[in-house]
């Protein structure tokens, strides 16, 4: 992973306007920036008529390049809410490679009061963006915002998405070469939908040529203000002289969408669970939870304290943009909670306890920006932390705790999502196009989607059996904050981790156990929390007289994590595990063939599984990165990394092995 990118280096005119120190360039016109928005990109695509056309759960898809203020997407979203009609939905897709501070952004968006209304909810909801890809849902869902963070031409390419219409915007040609150039537009066209259609401010004849080479027919039109012309388009086609970009292999590529109605059963109703539910729910759909116990987040999720922590790789893998991705999705949504008692941007600290941490941290340090984690000394994590610290370590700004439960409260109260509870479902059926769930002879309830987000529960259906799913016990210890230990500020992380007091207790742990499978809370596990405690901060055990308690007294609650073999989430479509190993036996003798086969798909059912001790950060995205499949929208994830997370990959590595051994 390359060091990450500032935020936009801007200087401000005597009227109050943003210009690019970097591009030498402004971000809008200065005549009237939204005139030449609303007359470039919203008129010349014709927006307003085709938001008026769209069914009423019906969607249009933009794309932009050059997020900048954000200028162009508000003026979209208003024209949406004026045309649409109620059940539609706009998904808006934009890269930018140095996005606006919160600051800077609402000193922006300041100049045009008449787009107050949404400008407001887009700023709540602008927070963590970091580089990647990073998901804002706004208007209760009616309205999705994807931004990618970073260079075009890198975002892009890992971008799943089909385009109804492109917004070809950014600095002048003259003034960003780099970007208006053949590899982009070719992009352009790879994710354009058929008829998409394509507008921009510039009419260099160059760019015109270079769009109608990659499949584009674009015109010359009369422009607006000081520019004469601008140009727009459709996309006709792939152009038959450039190769055709190659399709997702068979057992990755996307399920036929389900025709027909939009039900959806939803087995578990912890994080996973009710995160599936909601990104469902918020697309229109009636969702049933089945829960086995009295309530929602009732097992690993319904910890009184859970940590918003990032375990990152410096290497750019797969799970640490799913991390980065997730952590600023789940940040966003805890921003419709209550403060300080369903959670708390109180920062993370994770202390460098040894030389091998240090030099892990040294190289994350150099890996990302500092407004997502930055290396502090002694002395400043000792004032960060409020107690007495014998080591420096990794500052999380933007992280904190959660309490799960109310996380999971938050995302269930959608009035189409029905939670039942005391429904323990053991076997799953398909009967006549629906999915039947049962607990022994009772039908609970059917649908023609099933999402199982039962964590390691999962593998009692025959179904999904085969997921290479393993618990792993953990216990946390409950302690009464004392006036002493009010002064700890900050979640502070060594083997275990502490959080500052919610309630009135400090949440302890938590411990790794492989082997039990009784849930029973242990005093000997108690005492190895209360011994890594001691690792965090001797300061803190004195402060809340750990020394004074009885073992026998100390209060907790233990759960199962359910991980997967790769610490990746299993999350997507579920496919016929002996018919999937018939179809691409091929792969056992040479595993470089992509056999022509259609994946044996079982039809509408899906998981959302595997989330370790990284549910709060992966579970929440997970659920839209479910709903994107089943409802054909842009991945809210690069591809590379959905297939990374894809149910399919342990029964491909399988077949694989087999040419191996």
């Amino acid at each position: 992973m390359k060091p990450v990118l500032p935020h936009a280096q801007l200087d401000w005119d005597d009227q109050g306007r943003p210009y690019s120190r970097l591009f030498d360039d402004v971000y809008f016109s200065d005549k009237s920036g939204l005139d030449e928005t609303r007359y470039v990109f919203i008129e010349q695509n014709r927006l307003a008529e085709r938001f008026a056309a769209l069914p009423h759960d019906g969607r249009l898809v933009i794309g932009e390049t050059g997020f900048g203020t954000g200028l162009n997407f508000l003026c979209a979203w208003q024209v949406f809410e004026q045309h649409a009609p109620v059940g539609a939905r706009l998904h808006f897709v934009s890269v930018e490679k140095y996005p606006l501070s919160p600051a800077d952004l609402q000193r922006a968006l300041a100049l045009w009061p008449e787009l107050k209304v949404l400008a407001d909810q887009l700023l709540a909801q602008y927070v963590a963006i970091h580089q990647g890809f990073q998901r804002l849902t706004l208007a209760n869902g009616r309205v999705t915002l994807t931004l990618l963070i970073g260079d075009a031409l890198e975002q892009l390419p890992q971008l799943d998405a089909q385009i109804d219409a492109w917004f070809l915007d950014g600095f002048a040609p003259a003034k960003n070469p780099d970007m208006w150039t053949a590899e982009l537009f070719v992009e352009l066209a790879r994710l354009a939908a058929p008829g998409s259609t394509i507008s921009t401010f510039t009419s260099t004849g160059w760019v015109r040529r270079l769009l109608n080479a990659a499949g584009f027919k674009m015109k010359r039109t009369p422009g607006i203000g000081h520019k004469w012309e601008i140009l727009r388009g459709e996309f006709l086609g792939w152009p038959q002289e450039v190769p055709a970009p190659l399709p997702a292999k068979p057992w990755f590529a996307r399920p036929a969408p389900l025709a027909g109605e939009r039900r959806a059963l939803v087995i578990g109703a912890g994080l996973a669970g009710c995160a599936s539910a909601a990104s469902l729910a918020a697309r229109g759909w009636q969702v049933t939870v089945l829960e086995r116990h009295a309530d929602l987040a009732p097992e690993a999720s319904g910890n009184p304290q859970g940590v918003l922590y990032l375990k990152l790789s410096a290497h750019g893998t797969a799970l640490s943009q799913m991390i980065v991705s997730g952590f600023g999705y789940t940040r966003r949504q805890l921003e419709h909670l209550q403060r300080g008692t369903d959670w708390d941007d109180c920062g993370v600290l994770q202390l460098a306890f040894n030389a091998k941490e240090s030099e892990r941290q040294a190289q994350l340090a150099a890996a990302f920006p500092a407004d997502l984690l930055h290396q502090v000394d002694q002395p400043q994590a000792q004032a960060l932390a409020g107690i007495g610290l014998a080591h420096g370590g990794l500052y999380y700004p933007e992280g904190g705790w959660v309490h799960p439960p109310a996380l999971c409260q938050w995302q269930a109260a959608h009035p189409d999502i029905q939670l039942l509870t005391h429904h323990d479902a053991v076997q799953l059926r398909k009967v006549d196009g629906q999915w039947q769930a049962c607990d022994g002879e009772r039908l609970l309830a059917s649908a023609p989607v099933v999402v199982l987000a039962g964590a390691a529960e999962i593998q009692r259906f025959a179904q999904s059996a085969g997921l290479p799913l393993k618990r792993i016990r953990g216990q946390i210890t409950r302690l009464m904050q004392t006036p002493q230990s009010q002064a700890l500020s900050t979640v502070v992380c060594a083997e275990g981790y502490v959080a500052p007091a919610r309630l009135g207790e400090h949440t302890l742990g938590a411990s790794f156990d492989f082997k039990s499978d009784d849930l029973t809370p242990t005093t000997a596990e108690h005492l190895g929390n209360l011994a890594m405690l001691e690792e965090i901060s001797e300061d803190l055990v004195s402060r809340l007289h750990v020394a004074e308690l009885a073992p026998e007294s100390l209060e907790g609650r233990a759960a199962f994590r359910c991980t997967s073999p790769d610490y990746l989430p299993i999350v997507g479509p579920l496919a016929d595990n002996q018919a999937f190993a018939q179809a691409y036996a091929a792969l056992s003798k040479d595993a470089r063939q992509v056999p022509d086969v259609e994946c044996p798909w079982l039809d509408g059912l899906y998981v959302n599984s595997g989330h370790g001790s990284r549910g709060l950060i992966t579970a929440p995205l997970s659920g839209e990165l479910l709903a994107a499949w089943l409802n054909d929208e842009p991945l809210p994830l690069p591809r590379s990394v959905a297939e990374a997370c894809h149910p399919n990959r342990f029964a491909l590595r399988n077949l694989i092995r087999r040419t191996h051994a």
